[in-house]
């Protein structure tokens, strides 16, 4: 089992920025795929972003793209989620996820995270 913390979220007016964190330990071959999702009350959860170990594929969801970026850095085990342009519909729980190495390339699928951390909230005000 892989073990993921997540940290960097709080309150921020809208139009700020925040970078969330995500460390993976434990058994960190099931964290070769990382990402973000986040959920708001009263709503499924949604996946917003996903990045490999290589980090040469990323995948971002239209309503963050081009306000957000996932990165990762592989040496320290983290994923992080850069945040700009911040919205109060971005208000959420935002959880970390983590899945072992697929064969299939190409950006992570929803379906390819098995490991979620216990969430960090973000709360944007307007």
């Amino acid at each position: 089992q892989v073990l993921l913390v997540e940290s960097g979220g709080g309150l921020v007016q809208a139009g700020g920025s925040l970078r969330l964190s995500c460390v993976a330990s434990g058994r960190t071959f099931n964290s070769a795929i990382m990402g973000w999702f986040r959920q708001a009350p009263g709503r499924s959860r949604e996946y917003i972003a996903g990045i490999r170990g290589t980090g040469s594929v990323a995948y971002l969801a239209d309503s963050v793209k081009g306000r957000f970026t996932i990165s990762m850095d592989d040496d320290k085990n983290t994923v992080y989620l850069k945040m700009s342009s911040l919205k109060p519909e971005d208000t959420a729980v935002y959880y970390c996820g983590a899945g072992p190495a697929t064969l299939r390339m190409g950006v992570p699928l929803e379906s390819d995270f098995r490991s979620w951390g216990q969430g960090t909230q973000v709360t944007v005000s307007s």
